[in-house]
């Protein structure tokens, strides 16, 4: 491994710190998990001590995660998303149809798509941790946020916490896109909540 492909030890404790507590877990309950010592663990976090590769991968693996989320190197080229070769996923409970335009990397927090929304669909009510951001591209919808209703057409944007209840249904009989910004937990490893859009 040359020097331009080390990890600093302060970057790694800090990504493993930061995904503890996205996950909401101690320090004493992520050690039970991987078989490392408090005093250990802490150490890692504050960059004064650097695990082995086995041992990254005993704290990976009680996160939930790949080792490779911790000594994989991105190049400039994962970041883009070209429009004619962008993934689209749907999922089986709903009629939203997603376009991904967010990258994956160590430490991302933001995530991004392009949802394609059929007429007539109406979604649950929503209420998690994170924040979103909507821009509506084309078409419109009405959305219900801590009980207040507000129509948004093509160029209107809508910034909220994700802990207020929201909730939303595409407006007349055209479908509407729009992009989708957040921070959402479960876009970054965890199963606690939907996607925006996802039914049941």
């Amino acid at each position: 491994m040359n020097n331009a492909d080390k990890i600093e030890p302060v970057r790694l404790g800090q990504l493993i710190r930061k995904c503890r507590q996205q996950r909401k877990l101690t320090l004493q309950a992520l050690c039970a998990e991987a078989g490392v010592s408090v005093g250990y663990l802490s150490q890692v976090e504050r960059g004064n001590a650097t695990p082995s590769l086995g041992t990254l991968a005993q704290i990976a693996y009680a996160l939930d995660l790949g080792l490779d989320y911790f000594v994989a190197r991105p190049r400039p080229g994962d970041f883009v998303t070209y429009a004619d070769r962008r993934a689209k996923f749907s999922l089986s409970a709903s009629s939203v149809t997603y376009e991904t335009l967010s990258a994956e990397f160590p430490g991302q927090e933001l995530s991004s798509f392009i949802m394609h929304c059929p007429p007539g669909f109406e979604s649950e009510t929503f209420q998690h941790e994170g924040e979103e951001l909507i821009y509506i591209l084309s078409g419109s919808i009405e959305k219900i946020l801590d009980g207040e209703v507000f129509t948004l057409r093509e160029g209107d944007s809508l910034h909220y916490n994700g802990m207020t209840p929201h909730a939303w249904k595409t407006l007349g009989d055209v479908p509407a896109r729009m992009l989708w910004t957040g921070s959402l937990v479960v876009l970054q490893g965890t199963s606690q909540n939907r996607l925006p859009g996802q039914q049941g």
